[in-house]
């Protein structure tokens, strides 16, 4: 392994118990805009109607670490649903791709006042021994929710950097499995992509990893899934570890 100077964290599942809430508020807004949908086509000769979502396997497999448009179109894709792209500001509904990102975000917020999220219990111990060791590290997601997030889990102020959805929108940043939020994180740092691991716990984000040519990619698996593992290194994680406890002696060369 290259000598790794720098870290750029994932935040929903790596940094943050906040991917439970992203997959209910999914959940939510695809089973009601598929009893919509369902009410509007014709059944086919069987009289099937179209599934609930899976909010463990569909929303790890199609949804998690996109933006939110790039998610909806990824499911609605996988489900051969065809509807328009929608503009930009479209009000929350079923009648675009946009307007079904944008039922999701409404029903996010709604959830975020009454849940708090919290950081895993690894964190903190994990990036103070990172710290110790001279590493820098960024924080990354695609939703425009994460600063505010961190700061709520008292970890804002502990990262050197910070890429969220909103730096994304003004930077013009493709999401997932693009890695250019990963790499625009690297550049804050001031460290290469050879000099740099990534850190995530979705297919896409891995993916990111591996496209753009980090000196390390690591997959965390908090799942009960026991596929999960094999799915993170088939899609570019050149390890999985179960939580950030082991990171800092990873970056150290000692075998996890």
């Amino acid at each position: 392994m290259r000598p790794i100077r720098a870290v750029v964290f994932d935040t929903d599942g790596v940094l943050l118990d906040s991917a439970v809430l992203h997959a209910a508020a999914w959940k939510t807004a695809f089973d009601d805009c598929l009893e919509v949908w369902d009410a509007d086509a014709d059944a086919d000769a069987d009289g099937a109607t179209q599934r609930p979502f899976d909010a463990d396997r569909e929303y790890r497999d199609l949804v998690d670490g996109k933006s939110r448009d790039d998610g909806a179109r990824a499911f609605l894709g996988a489900r051969g649903i065809d509807l328009p792209p929608g503009e930009r500001g479209d009000t929350p509904g079923c009648g675009t791709v946009r307007a079904v990102a944008a039922l999701k975000e409404q029903i996010f917020t709604q959830n975020l006042r009454s849940r708090a999220v919290d950081a895993f219990s690894d964190v903190h111990s994990a990036l103070n021994e990172l710290k110790a060791q001279g590493v820098r590290y960024a924080a990354v997601s695609a939703s425009r929710h994460a600063r505010a997030l961190l700061k709520s889990a008292a970890l804002a102020s502990l990262f050197d950097a910070l890429v969220d959805g909103e730096d994304a929108a003004r930077l013009g940043l493709a999401g997932k499995p693009d890695p250019a939020l990963f790499l625009e994180a690297a550049a804050r740092l001031g460290c290469t992509p050879g000099e740099t691991a990534v850190v995530e716990d979705a297919i896409a984000g891995v993916e990111a990893g591996s496209r753009g040519s980090f000196g390390l990619v690591v997959g965390i698996d908090r799942s009960p899934d026991a596929h999960r593992a094999d799915a993170l290194r088939a899609g570019g994680a050149n390890l999985v570890l179960a939580d950030l406890a082991a990171l800092p002696a990873v970056l150290r060369g000692q075998a996890p």
